[in-house]
């Protein structure tokens, strides 16, 4: 058996069947990730809305997508892979126009300079 054939066979082993039902988004635009918390033994769905920053390699088993909001003034990211039990669903809120395919600058953005476009003309 082959390095290739042997990661193949342990990526669908850990396979989440959730990757089919994320919409095509995009750096730059805000979505809605509904995050799945596990608290004692009981579990629930907390949302996290923010503009995505980055996405690494879109859908493979390696990648994933990071998304940052302010939340009282303090800037928050959290780093999501697309095939983690943990997301429980990915809405996109608003489409924003980019030209860039990483949006680290908004790391050092405040207030209005912070904001991304909204690109009507997507659909």
């Amino acid at each position: 058996m082959s390095l290739g054939t042997l990661i193949a066979a342990i990526e669908k082993k850990h396979h989440n069947p959730n990757v089919a039902k994320l919409p095509d988004f995009r750096t730059g635009d805000t979505i809605l990730v509904g995050v799945r918390i596990k608290e004692g033994e009981k579990t629930r769905v907390q949302n996290f809305q923010g503009t995505c920053i980055g996405i690494k390699a879109h859908g493979s088993y390696q990648g994933h997508f990071r998304v940052r909001k302010i939340s009282d003034g303090v800037g928050v990211e959290r780093v999501f892979p697309f095939h983690s039990p943990i997301v429980e669903s990915v809405t996109i809120v608003s489409k924003g126009k980019s030209r860039r395919s990483k949006h680290y600058y908004l790391r050092t953005r405040v207030g209005k300079s912070s904001r991304v476009a909204i690109d009507y003309n997507r659909e």
